[in-house]
């Protein structure tokens, strides 16, 4: 029988939480944590400086987590030092719907047995998104009461998924806006928006006038100009792609709203153009590629899983572009502008709202206008200063988005959100 383990006792909110304590117990709750996609990449960042910078004692629940150091095994850590405790929930196979429910109940199993039999009491629960009911604090990534209207409204018949792809997505995003609806429109839970664009959106099907704006960051000692431009001819080498190519990179992991068709519609219209085109991320690629050999482009796309190396998808690209139709963020963005690379998103981006349209990066007003599209890659492709000048520019802004910065922004609301609990229990108690 292995070892039970031992984990400080429950213990109350100390009141100097109100004024700063470095001393704060969290339990995050997401499915899984790594590097390769955009929301577990965050919170990646985000769990290490809490642990290692404020010093938080970290509880993790989480199917996976890759990428990440974590302790295993429990214990007790000294005063004044903070750690990242995994507590590993038991994943079932099945429809997406059926896992998320799954994993819904599960972590709440889990952490409930925690508190009752290790003694695992915490400050407050953190989740990323929509993982559980008793959230004190929500970071939004993601909403899907907008993406639903997206789905009701899509009406490129061509690349659609099939029906019963259709009809699980449906039930999915039906049960996710239900339980958006139960906690996001709580005023006890505190939110944060990952952009302006988010927060708008949660003030229009919510009313939350109180959300923070807490942009993401970007890590710009991994993400340099110098570091793509070193790795250039490997990257481009391994995939055959010749120095007179004009190579486009997408990555995300719904290329529906991601904007894939009006980037595969703009380079048919630019046949004549030596463009080429990666698209990057976990979503099935039948449809789309389908769709390029209707367009006679086939030829000229790639379509690649997502690695946890995603400066080598910059080091082959000319142009990032992701005309997306709704993209609370859009953290490939931001990472492809600190490698120096121009890119071109959208005006539903949320990272479009810290873009100076023409001067660090492109704007696209219209997310279907394929035509407007390929008149900016026509223009980028031929003024290579141009290109240039947008790049370093792009690279100069991305230095200040820092994931310290984002770090402690969300410190100050764990702060807040902490005393809040407080005083609310307080006056239960009187």
């Amino acid at each position: 029988m292995p070892p039970r383990r031992k984990f400080p006792q429950c213990r109350k909110i100390p009141p100097r939480m109100l004024h700063g304590c470095a001393d704060l117990r969290l339990a995050v709750v997401s499915p899984f944590v790594d590097r390769r996609h955009g929301t577990e990449r965050a919170l990646a960042e985000l769990l290490e400086r809490l642990a290692h910078t404020y010093h938080c004692e970290i509880h993790l629940y989480a199917n996976r987590v890759e990428d990440l150091s974590v302790n295993n095994s429990g214990g007790v850590l000294p005063p004044g030092t903070g750690g990242i405790f995994w507590h590993k929930v038991p994943s079932v196979p099945g429809p997406h719907v059926l896992q998320f429910l799954c994993w819904f109940l599960l972590n709440s199993v889990c952490r409930r047995w925690d508190r009752w039999v290790h003694g695992v009491c915490c400050d407050l629960v953190l989740s990323p998104g929509i993982n559980c009911l008793d959230a004190d604090v929500v970071l939004v990534h993601a909403l899907f009461h907008r993406l639903r209207e997206l789905a009701r409204a899509e009406g490129l018949a061509s690349t659609a998924p099939g029906l019963l792809r259709r009809l699980h997505r449906r039930s999915y995003y039906a049960l996710l806006t239900a339980f958006e609806r139960r906690i996001y429109a709580d005023p006890k839970v505190s939110l944060a928006a990952v952009s302006q664009r988010t927060a708008g959106l949660l003030e229009k099907y919510f009313g939350r006038q109180d959300v923070r704006v807490i942009p993401n960051g970007v890590d710009t000692a991994q993400f340099s100009p110098s570091r793509r431009l070193a790795l250039r001819p490997e990257a481009r080498l391994r995939r055959k792609i010749q120095e007179s190519d004009f190579v486009l990179l997408l990555i995300g992991n719904d290329w529906q709203v991601k904007g894939l068709e009006t980037v595969l519609r703009a380079m048919n219209a630019l046949r004549k153009l030596p463009i080429r085109l990666i698209a990057a991320g976990e979503d099935s690629p039948d449809t789309f590629r389908e769709r390029a050999e209707l367009l006679g482009i086939s030829d000229h796309c790639r379509f690649e899983p997502a690695r946890e190396d995603a400066l080598d998808f910059y080091a082959a690209a000319d142009l990032y572009v992701s005309p997306s139709r709704e993209d609370s963020f859009g953290l490939p963005v931001a990472e492809a502008m600190a490698c120096g690379l121009p890119v071109i998103t959208s005006v539903n981006a949320g990272v479009a709202n810290i873009i100076r349209d023409g001067m660090d990066g492109f704007v696209l007003c219209q997310v279907d206008d394929f035509q407007g599209l390929a008149q900016m890659l026509q223009r980028l492709h031929a003024d290579e200063v141009l290109r240039g000048n947008v790049g370093d520019a792009a690279a100069k802004t991305a230095r200040e988005w820092t994931w310290d910065r984002n770090a402690a922004a969300t410190w100050e609301q764990l702060e807040d959100a902490a005393g809040r609990k407080l005083r609310d229990r307080a006056v239960t108690t009187t």
